[in-house]
């Protein structure tokens, strides 16, 4: 089963949105800057604020879309207390 995730960083104030397959391993991925992106710019520690479950990719793919678009932030934003 894949998961679409948010992530928050409180230090700096920041949101990243993905999905996975290993929501767990992604998370101390996150937090030990394995992956050269976005996230490993920031110190401070990630959380998770947000997940949904799909069947398959190609859904997770889908939601994971539609949460970076601006209604999809907002609704994290809204929804979600940080």
């Amino acid at each position: 089963m894949y998961k679409v995730y948010a992530i928050y960083n409180k230090k700096h104030n920041k949101i990243y949105i993905g999905q996975t397959f290993d929501l767990e391993k992604r998370l101390l991925e996150h937090n030990n800057h394995i992956f050269k992106g976005y996230t490993s710019r920031y110190d401070g520690v990630w959380s998770i604020i947000y997940q949904g479950h799909h069947k398959n990719r190609v859904s997770a793919l889908k939601r994971e879309s539609q949460l970076k678009s601006y209604r999809g932030r907002q609704f994290i934003k809204s929804n979600i207390p940080l």
